[in-house]
């Protein structure tokens, strides 16, 4: 049976992985009259239900929105809210069940922080565990000790292994952005070759048969004038013959010479298909907008670089593009909903679309302010 890979992708097994362990950890609460030789308060009981019931609320809430990026605000709150809730259960429970807890927080250590706050985070949990254990009545320094260290051993491979499943997304997500990009500039390439095959043919047509049409139509021109009679009649026609297969060879290639636009729209939908952040909106006159091959190009070029902006520097969720055609030329807009900056570091990337556009008559605007995005506005003359 085929499975559908969306429902099986890392950010929604590690979501069920997650909530499998935090039920396993949640038995001895219902089973504690059982396990633990005294009897626990009725206060305790509750207490040990609140920050069990909260560590998995806030577990399932966090996962729905981990791969969308978050302010690091919002993710602190989220892991000292489970680190917290984790410790606590320990704390009333005088177990290590709370350890089991923090393994879930290693898991999402480093999907939510960079790699030295996270390693940080994680050896500060496993140090405030192995504190919180040794008050424990009756737990002797080896015990401590030995729990403490499985702990943080197991809490580091689940980290160091979700390490490894994040950078392998990134590589994937990385590869179909690179896949996506050489299939759209492929896809122009074949356009223009398909183009300048045309021009070759009309060339050749114009050089090769047109030359000879109007060779011919001039000795038959010659010829009207040294004959009469039935002969003239026949030579008459066939310069008639000649100079309308020369018009028609004429009319064929000036549309094979017309006929040189590519489809800049289905290369832009080939660019978007591979890019899973941030989500792009694309806003189009239409399905078809023709236009020059070489102004394709450095339209394409441009969101390239914009889409690249995005991803590496903005850390944006959507982006907007938007292109329109005028009498005046041709203009592409595109703005997204990063972070923004106060003053816009101009680099190759930048430099490159504005020299591509300048080269061409057109022009590039930049517009970036901090918490309204970046947005740029490349426009080209109309095609003369």
């Amino acid at each position: 049976m085929k499975l559908k890979q969306a429902k099986y992708r890392p950010i929604e097994m590690l979501r069920y992985a997650g909530l499998f362990l935090w039920f396993c950890a949640g038995i001895p609460l219902f089973l504690a009259k059982y396990i633990f030789p005294e009897p626990l308060g009725f206060e305790i009981y509750v207490a040990w239900f609140i920050l069990h019931g909260l560590f998995g609320l806030m577990y399932w809430n966090l996962m729905r929105y981990l791969p969308e990026r978050t302010s690091i605000g919002y993710r602190l709150m989220y892991l000292s809210l489970l680190t917290g809730s984790a410790l606590g259960i320990s704390v009333v429970s005088q177990s290590s069940l709370g350890g089991m807890l923090l393994l879930i927080v290693s898991v999402l250590l480093p999907w939510m922080l960079s790699v030295i706050p996270a390693v940080t985070w994680l050896i500060i949990q496993n140090v405030m565990l192995a504190v919180v254990l040794s008050q424990i009545p009756g737990a002797s320094l080896s015990e401590v000790t030995t729990n403490a260290g499985s702990f943080l051993g197991v809490s580091l491979f689940a980290f160091m292994s979700s390490v490894v499943v994040l950078r392998q997304n990134a590589a994937r997500d990385e590869l179909r952005k690179v896949n996506s990009e050489l299939r759209a500039t492929q896809s122009l390439l074949a356009e223009n070759t398909r183009i300048a095959e045309r021009v070759r043919i009309a060339r050749e047509l114009h050089d090769l048969v047109g030359h000879h049409l109007t060779a011919l139509t001039l000795n038959l021109e010659v010829v009207t004038h040294l004959v009469d009679g039935k002969v003239l009649e026949h030579v008459q026609q066939a310069h008639s013959l000649a100079r309308l297969l020369l018009a028609d060879v004429r009319e064929v290639v000036s549309d094979m010479r017309r006929d040189d636009m590519v489809n800049l729209a289905d290369a832009l939908h080939t660019l978007i298909e591979g890019v899973p952040k941030p989500r792009i909106h694309l806003d189009l006159p239409s399905e078809e907008v023709m236009t020059e091959p070489e102004r394709a190009l450095v339209l394409l070029r441009c969101v390239q670089e914009m889409i690249t902006n995005s991803v590496r520097h903005a850390k944006a969720s959507n982006l907007w593009i938007r292109l329109s055609m005028t009498r005046d030329g041709l203009a592409m807009s595109a703005r997204d909903d990063g972070v923004g900056a106060d003053k816009v570091a101009v680099g190759n990337g930048l430099l490159g679309m504005a020299e591509r556009l300048k080269q061409l008559g057109g022009k590039l605007e930049i517009e970036s302010e901090p918490g309204a995005g970046f947005a740029l506005h490349a426009w080209l003359p109309a095609e003369l």
